[in-house]
C-alpha cells in the first residue's frame, strides 16, 4: 500500500490561520460598530422608517392701522401635501391618479416636483386651497396614495378691490431668482414670503416660524399616532401709521381716476394714507396666481402693480414753483421782483408761453404763487441759474429717495450742469433752465417727494423722513430703519419768506387763486396747483384725436393749517389736465382729516363714520350700493360698536368684522362675524 507522507508547509498553514483570524477580527469590529458604536444612528434610521415629520405652517402676523383696526388678516385653508418619502420608485401610475383626483394635469405635478427638487426630501404643498371634493379624494385614497396628505394653511386675507394694495403689498412663493439672493438664502423652495410693499419690507417681522409634528406611520405610510409636536410660532403683528378714515377718503377721492395720493403728518413723517391707481387685487396672490393672470398684470400698459405714490417719476409742473419761491427768496431775488406778464416772454431767442394766454399783467412775488404765473418763474429761473435751483431742490429731497420704509422707491431726477455732463457728456445750455423754472424739462419727481418737500417748507424747514411703521414698535433688527425714521433735518428758511410763501399758498384756493373751487370754508387750507405736459402742446395738437392720449397731468399739494401743518396731501391726477381739478380731489381728504380732529377733540371718539357722522363697520368699505345722489355709497352698512366715550388708546388687537374681506367660499362657510369693541 502506497502512503503519502507530504505535509502542508508550516508557513503556509500559519498564513491561512492569520487570514482567518483577520477575517474574524474584521467581522467582530464591524459587528461592534453596527451594534454598539453606531447603534444610535441605526436606531434613528429605523425610527425614521416609522416616523414622519409633517410641517406645521406658521400664520403671518396681522396688520393694523394706527388705531388698531385690522387691515390684513388670515383665513384657514386646506392644501394638498406631497410626501416624497412615501412615493414608490415608479410613481407614474400614482401621478395619473393624483392628477385626476386633484383636477390637475400630470405636467403640472411634474413641474411642481421639479420646482421643489431643491428642498431635498421635505414634504411640499402640491395644490393650495383645495375644494371639499379634492379633500375627500385624499382621505378616501389614503392606503393606495400614502404620499398625499392634507394640511392646514393660513392664507392672507386682504381688503377687496385693491384697497391699500400698493402699500400693503402681497405674498408669494420665493422664486428661483429670490433663492439666489442674500435676502432669501435661508429659505427653502416653496416658502411664502412678502413680495412687495409692507409685506416685503417687514417680512422678517410678519413671517413667523414653522413648526412640525412627528407622526407614527405603519408600513403602508398611514398615520397611526403622534410622537411629538413642535408648535409653530405665529408672525408678529404690525401696526402701521395709516389712518383708516383718511385712507377711505383718499381712496374715494381717486376713484375712477389714475394717479396717486399720499397723505403725511409733516411733524413726524407718519404716512396717514397712500393710494395708487389703477390697482390690483392682492388676494389673487394669497393662494397662487396663475401664469395668465400674472402676465396680464405685468403687460398691462396702465401698470397696475406700480406704486405711483413712490415710483412714478414725472414732471411736477407748477408745484415746483414753491421750491423756486424758496430758492428765489432765500437768495434775495424773488421778493423784490415785479414782472409784467403779457402771456409769454422771450428768453435766449425762444418764446415761452404762460398758461394764461392773455397774461397776468403786473405780477409780484405773492401773486406769482397764487396765480401760478409762468412768466414770473421763467424770469426767476434765468436769474437763479440751474445750479442754484438744483441746490435748493436737493436740500428739500427732490431727485433722491426719501428713504420711506417701502421697497423699490424711485429717486426721480433733478437736473444740473454736473448731472448733464456726467450722464450725457454734454454741456448744459442756459435756455434749458427756463423750463425747469416751472417744473418741466428734465425735472422728475414722485408724489412722496413733493409731499415731503412742501411739508418741510410749510413747516419752516422742518423736514422728516416718511415712514409707514412706528419706529418705536420695531424690533432690534430694524434698528437702523427706526433710527432713520426719527431723523429730522432743519433747513434754513427766513421767517418773513416763510410767511409770504405760505400766505400766498392759502390764496391759491381763494377767489383769484388758481384753484378757488377747492376752497374749504372754515378751514385754513393752503396749497399749490400744477399741470405738467407729457408732450409739447404743438405736437399734441398735430396728433388730433390721438393727442388725447397725452393729456397733461394734474398735480396739487395741500396742507392744513398753512403754517406748521398737521397734514400734507400730494396728489397726481394722470390726464387731469388742470391742477385745479387735482385740488378738488384733495379738498375732501383735507376736510375728512379736519372733521376727524374736531370730532376727536369733541368726544374722543375714533370710530370710522359715514357722511352723516354715523359709525360704520369695516365691511362697508367696498359696498357696491349707490346713494340717491349717484355717488358711490360705500360707507353706509352696519356699525363699529364703540362706546360713545371710547378712550383714545384703543385696543391694539381688536377682532375685526371680515365680511368685506372674505373670499366667496370662506364667506359662505362662516355664518357669523365678530365685531370690533
Amino acid at each position: 500500500m502506497y502512503v503519502r507522507d507530504d505535509k502542508i508547509p508550516a508557513a503556509k498553514l500559519a498564513a491561512v490561520q492569520y487570514v482567518i483570524l483577520l477575517i474574524i477580527a474584521i467581522l467582530v469590529v464591524r459587528l461592534w460598530n453596527l451594534q454598539v458604536r453606531g447603534s444610535e444612528k441605526y436606531i434613528n434610521l429605523a425610527e425614521q422608517n416609522r416616523i414622519r415629520k409633517v410641517p406645521i405652517l406658521a400664520p403671518r402676523g396681522k396688520i393694523y392701522d394706527r388705531e388698531g383696526r385690522i387691515l390684513v388678516d388670515n383665513y384657514p385653508s386646506v392644501s394638498a401635501l406631497l410626501i416624497r418619502e412615501q412615493m414608490p420608485k415608479d410613481y407614474a401610475a400614482d401621478i395619473t391618479k393624483i392628477a385626476s383626483g386633484l383636477h390637475m394635469t400630470e405636467d403640472e405635478i411634474r413641474d411642481r416636483m421639479r420646482r421643489m427638487s431643491g428642498a431635498q426630501n421635505a414634504p411640499f404643498l402640491l395644490k393650495d386651497d383645495i375644494t371639499p371634493d379634492e379633500q375627500a379624494f385624499i382621505e378616501a385614497h389614503g392606503d393606495e396614495l400614502p404620499e398625499l396628505e392634507t394640511i392646514m394653511v393660513h392664507r392672507r386675507l386682504y381688503p377687496k378691490n385693491g384697497f391699500l394694495a400698493h402699500l400693503i403689498g402681497y405674498v408669494g412663493e420665493v422664486s428661483d431668482e429670490d433663492l439666489n439672493s442674500p435676502q432669501y438664502e435661508l429659505y427653502q423652495p416653496g416658502a411664502v414670503v412678502g413680495k412687495s410693499g409692507v409685506e416685503q419690507f417687514y417680512n422678517d417681522i410678519l413671517i413667523g416660524k414653522d413648526g412640525s409634528r412627528r407622526a407614527i406611520v405603519n408600513s403602508h405610510g398611514k398615520e397611526v399616532g403622534r410622537k411629538s409636536t413642535e408648535p409653530a410660532v405665529p408672525g408678529r403683528s404690525l401696526k402701521l401709521t395709516i389712518d383708516l378714515d383718511i385712507q377711505l377718503a383718499a381712496e374715494e377721492a381717486l376713484e375712477g381716476h389714475n394717479g396717486a395720493v399720499v397723505a403725511m403728518d409733516p411733524h413726524t413723517g407718519e404716512i396717514l394714507a397712500m393710494v395708487s391707481r389703477p390697482t390690483f387685487d392682492p388676494n389673487a396672490f394669497s393662494v397662487r396666481i396663475s401664469n395668465k393672470d400674472w402676465n396680464n398684470l405685468i403687460t398691462d400698459p396702465a401698470k397696475p402693480l406700480l406704486n405711483k405714490a413712490i415710483q412714478a417719476q414725472l414732471a411736477p409742473g407748477s408745484v415746483f414753483k414753491i421750491i423756486m419761491s424758496v430758492a428765489g427768496a432765500q437768495e434775495g431775488i424773488a421778493q423784490n421782483m415785479t414782472v409784467h406778464c403779457a402771456g409769454s416772454a422771450v428768453f435766449y431767442g425762444h418764446r415761452f408761453g404762460c398758461w394764461v394766454k392773455t397774461g397776468h399783467g403786473a405780477v409780484d412775488f405773492s401773486k406769482a404763487i397764487y396765480q401760478s404765473c409762468d412768466v414770473f418763474f421763467y424770469t426767476l429761473a434765468e436769474k437763479l441759474g440751474i445750479d442754484r435751483i438744483a441746490k435748493y431742490a436737493h436740500e428739500f429731497g427732490l431727485g433722491q429717495k426719501t428713504g420711506i420704509d417701502l421697497p423699490q422707491e424711485a429717486s426721480g431726477v433733478m437736473p444740473s450742469e454736473e448731472w448733464k455732463a456726467k450722464l450725457f457728456k454734454q454741456k448744459w445750455f442756459a435756455g434749458e433752465t427756463i423750463s425747469v423754472g416751472i417744473g418741466q424739462g428734465a425735472v422728475a419727481t414722485s408724489p412722496i417727494q413733493l409731499a415731503r418737500a412742501i411739508g418741510a417748507i410749510t413747516s419752516g424747514g422742518h423736514m422728516v423722513r416718511p415712514h409707514v411703521a412706528f419706529p418705536d414698535d420695531l424690533p432690534s433688527q430694524y434698528g437702523e430703519v427706526a433710527k432713520r425714521d426719527r431723523e429730522v433735518q432743519k433747513l434754513d428758511i427766513d421767517p418773513q419768506n416763510w410767511v409770504t410763501i405760505t400766505n400766498a399758498m392759502a390764496h391759491v384756493v381763494d377767489v383769484g387763486g388758481s384753484a378757488p373751487s377747492a376752497h374749504l370754508p372754515g378751514i385754513d387750507f393752503a396749497g399749490k396747483t400744477g399741470s405738467a405736459q407729457l408732450v409739447s402742446l404743438n405736437l399734441r395738437k398735430s396728433l388730433g384725436t390721438k393727442g388725447n392720449e397725452f393729456k397733461q397731468n394734474g398735480w396739487f399739494v395741500g396742507v392744513t393749517p398753512r403754517r406748521n401743518p398737521d397734514i400734507v396731501v400730494a396728489i397726481l391726477f394722470e390726464g387731469g389736465e388742470h391742477g385745479r381739478l387735482a385740488a378738488r380731489l384733495v379738498a375732501p381728504i383735507i376736510k375728512a382729516f379736519v372733521d376727524k380732529q374736531r370730532r376727536v377733540r369733541h368726544d374722543n371718539n375714533y370710530a370710522a363714520v359715514d357722511r352723516e357722522g354715523n359709525p360704520i363697520e369695516l365691511s362697508g368699505i367696498w359696498s357696491e350700493g349707490k346713494a340717491e345722489d349717484g355717488v358711490s355709497d360705500r360707507m353706509q352698512v352696519g356699525s363699529i360698536e364703540i362706546p360713545a366715550k371710547a378712550p383714545s388708546n384703543r385696543p391694539a388687537n381688536p377682532e375685526p368684522i371680515l365680511a368685506a374681506y372674505l373670499p366667496p367660499r370662506e364667506a359662505a362657510r362662516r355664518s357669523t362675524v365678530s365685531k370690533v369693541h
